[in-house]
This record gives structure tokens, sequence and C-alpha cells, in this order.
């Protein structure tokens, strides 16, 4: 039996070792693509989405040559454009379930191949080699992104921390002003808010969750949970730029709803605007239903405001 750590181990060699290899094959990898394609495939299923720039940066190709690639996948239903939230200039890039498909052929492909070798070997071989592929995946990773050492793998904390006031304002105020010309009255009201929110974390009805790279706060979620007949309200929830694409935010989400959950709130009710579609999506994932929209003028811009709302479990979980 292959150990499941090799084969997790594998995929993500392989992975990597399609993009170092795989110009050596006209196709690639059990698909009728050639490698460049494949590969952008992989990066895609490694990340929510990617803009075109991004992509030509990865594949280290000829941004032509990456455009004429792009269009061919998506006339062939792989990927596929979506908007861009953080710039209305440009679209993103992401797979349509037929290139998920397309990206689990490749996943079974590289694992049949590798874990029948694999099963030639002992037990105790076989785990030298799942951790020397885990190592040579990292390298290869770091080698490719030109970078000294990996970053550290983003964390999510739960409770209050040094700073966190402050670095949840900063993010939003950045993130408002550039996307909705929000200014200093937001900024003031969200400090304002957050300071007050964090003074009541000693009711267990209330929580906040950061992401973390290394002890830099890249991402947060709050719970207030005094709301009115036992309803709670989902709260400062916010990435750095630099955590998009890599799940933070639907693990921070996935941490918020277990809490409302498990306290058994009548439901749990957010208030954003329009235009924040990868956020809807999001919260629509894990049940939200837009329930009341209203046009209006806010922190110095025009913006139609949404509620949403998602019904609490049947019955409390503790």
């Amino acid at each position: 039996m292959i150990d499941s750590d090799l084969i997790k181990n594998v995929r993500s060699a392989s992975r990597l070792m399609v993009r170092e290899l795989g110009f050596m094959q006209t196709t690639l990898a059990a698909t009728d693509y050639p490698p460049s394609s494949v590969h952008t495939i992989v990066e895609l299923g490694n990340r929510d989405s990617l803009t075109a720039v991004e992509l030509v940066a990865l594949l280290g190709l000829e941004k032509s040559s990456v455009s004429r690639m792009v269009r061919k996948l998506i006339e062939a239903g792989e990927i596929e454009e979506v908007p861009n939230e953080d710039d209305a200039r440009s679209k993103k890039l992401q797979l349509t379930e037929q290139g998920r498909q397309t990206l689990r052929a490749v996943d079974a492909f590289a694992t049949q191949r590798v874990g029948a070798a694999m099963a030639h070997l002992t037990e105790a071989q076989q785990r030298t080699v799942s951790d020397g592929l885990g190592h040579y995946a990292v390298a290869l990773r770091t080698q490719r992104l030109g970078a000294g050492s990996p970053k550290p793998p983003l964390e999510i904390a739960r409770g209050y921390r040094p700073g966190i006031i402050g670095r949840i304002v900063e993010m939003h105020a950045c993130y408002y002003a550039k996307h909705a010309n929000f200014g200093q009255p937001f900024e003031s009201l969200v400090a304002s808010d957050m300071a007050e929110l964090m003074g009541r974390l000693h009711n267990p009805r209330n929580e906040v969750w950061v992401a973390l790279e290394g002890e830099r706060i890249v991402g947060s979620i709050a719970i207030d949970g005094e709301g009115e007949d036992g309803a709670a309200v989902l709260r400062c929830f916010i990435l750095d730029d630099s955590a998009r694409g890599k799940g933070a935010g639907k693990r921070l989400l996935a941490e918020a709803i277990k809490f409302c959950d498990e306290c058994g709130f009548t439901e749990t009710k957010l208030w954003t605007f329009k235009g924040l579609e990868a956020a809807r999506k999001l919260y629509e994932d894990v049940g939200f239903t837009l329930q009341q929209e209203q046009e209006g003028a806010h922190w110095g811009a025009r913006i139609t405001g949404q509620w949403f709302v998602r019904p609490g479990p049947a019955t409390p979980l503790v």
C-alpha cells in the first residue's frame, strides 16, 4: 500500500517537474496539450486565479506566446476570464470545471507512473523517497521564484495579539482607498469600531482570527456575537495583497463560520457593497444569501450597500 504522504509529495513534486522536464516532449502528462499549456493549467490549479502578467512571469515566456496559448485554452474550455477586483482594467484567469478535470488527469497520470515504480520499494525506501521528493519540490519552487528560502506558510491564529487593531485598520484603509476611494473618515471609523470590538473579546460570543505570514498579520476576520435576537455579525474580513490567491480568505471564513455554528447563533449577517465579486463568491459558498441592497453616499463615494445573511444551525452544537 503506497503511503498517503508519499502520494501527496509525488503530486507536489510531479507538478513542479512538469515545468522543468516537460519541454523535452511535444505533449505532456496524458494530455494533448504542449508543456506550456499544462504548465498553465498546473499554475492555475495551485492558485485561485492569475493575471496574464503574472502568468508571463511564472512561465518565463514571451507575452505574445502566452497570449496565444491562453486564447487557445479559453477556446478549448480549459480556462476562463473573470473580473479582476484589484484592477478593473485587466482580467484574471481561472480554471473551468473542465480545466479542473484536466488537472486531476495530470495528477492521476503522475501518481500512477511514479506510484507504480514506488511499489517495487520497501516501506522504508518509500519513506525516504517521499521525504526527498518533498524537499525537492520546495527546492524547485524556491529556485524558480529566485528566492533564497521559501516563505513560511500562512497560519491562521485565533484571538487578540499586540498590533492587531492597527494592522486591521491599515489593511482596510489601504485596500478601500485604492478600490473605492474611501478616505480619512472611513479609516477613522474602522479604527474606532475595531478598538471597541477588541475591548469585548472577553465575551466568549465574540472572536477574531488573523492570517499570519511568519509574525506579520496579512488577513483578518471577526465575529461580533452580541447582535439582536441571538444573531452574529461578521466583521473586519480583509486580506493584504500579499495574501491573495493563497486560500487565506477561505480559511479565515471557515474558522468564523465554524465558530458561529458552534455558538448556535440564529443567523450571521454581514454588510458589504456591490462590486466585490470575489468576496461575494466566498460568502455565497458558505451559505450567505443577499437580502437587501441600497444605494447611498458613504465616506465620500456613492456605493450600493448589501446585506447578506446566513441562517444558523437548526439546533446549537454546544
